[in-house]
Formats: C-alpha cells, structure tokens, sequence
C-alpha cells in the first residue's frame, strides 16, 4: 500500500508542530507530492498534518505516471536519463516495497494545481480536498 501524500494550503498562521511536521515530510510548498510507504509513524504524521495536505492510496499505474511524468533526479526530467521500461521496473519495485522512490529520483515531486481547480481547500474531503480521499488517483492525473 503506497500513500501519495500532496500539500493543498500554504503556511500562513500555522502552528509550529504542523510546520514541523510538513518539514519532516518534505512538503514545502503547496502542490508538492510526496509517495509515503503507509507504515504506523506516517498514518500518526498524517493525522496531524490534515487539515493542511490530500492524501490517499495510489496504483502501480498512477505511481508510474508520476514518475514518468515528474520524477526529477536534481536538475535533469527522469524520463531523459531513463528509458520507460526501466521506469516501469523501478514503480514496480517502489509499489512492492523492493526499493524507495529516494533510490530512482528526487522524493519530492512538483506538481500543477489540478486541472479545474480543487473544490474547497478550508473543508475535509467529501465537500473540499483536505485529509483522507478515496480518490486520489484522480486528483494526482489532474495534477500532472
């Protein structure tokens, strides 16, 4: 189970212990996308961070398309250094828990604001876009 984790709202009049732990996930600026393992320390740094990040489950293929599409390795696009069966290797591995996203290209991965903008970005998911989502897969596709 692969987490994708992206900051909707920036960081005025935010608490310290939220900023800290946007720091630690290495979510610094909205739309930034981060791909979490969803182990027990995530779900705890998720939960404090939810009034500030979108997050949900993703697919192999929703994972692959991110780092098709996004995946930097310092300056350079992923998919100028890599040929795009390698890049399909290198998802299956992250998505089976084989190799981290740090080892193929840089964790953090910047986005656009999606495609029509998000719903609500003060209220929980069902009437907005903060905190666990069902869909994430579809929000990440407007994003790219």
């Amino acid at each position: 189970m692969k987490i994708a984790v992206v900051r909707v709202r920036g960081i005025r009049k935010i608490n310290p212990k939220i900023r800290k732990t946007l720091e630690l996930l290495r979510l610094n600026r909205p739309n930034h996308c981060v791909v979490l393992a969803g182990s027990k320390p995530d779900m705890g740094m998720l939960k404090v961070v939810k009034d500030y990040v979108a997050f949900g489950e993703i697919d192999e293929e929703t994972l692959f398309r991110l780092i098709y599409k996004r995946g930097m390795k310092g300056s350079k696009k992923l998919k100028e250094l890599m040929e795009k069966d390698r890049i399909k290797e290198a998802a299956k591995g992250i998505f089976g828990g084989k190799t981290k996203v740090s080892d193929v290209s840089d964790p953090v991965f910047m986005l656009h604001p999606p495609r029509k903008g998000y719903k609500d970005i003060k209220r929980a998911y069902p009437r907005g876009d903060l905190g666990k989502r069902d869909d994430m897969n579809s929000l990440l596709r407007r994003m790219m």
